[in-house]
């Protein structure tokens, strides 16, 4: 895997935490995906995961 792919892998988990945060405290309202806060950062752990060497 090349650092280019580790690095879009680890800036996607990044955005996908920020926005559970911000779901979180109420800032944004994303209805179709509220019920999968847990799930969503779940994935971004995976990704990171992933995305080490």
């Amino acid at each position: 895997m090349s650092n280019k792919t580790r690095n879009i892998l680890k800036i996607t988990a990044i955005i996908l935490v920020v926005l559970t945060l911000l779901m979180q405290f109420h800032l944004i309202a994303i209805p179709a995906i509220a019920g999968y806060k847990y799930w969503i950062v779940v994935v971004s752990f995976g990704l990171l995961l992933i995305a080490g060497k």
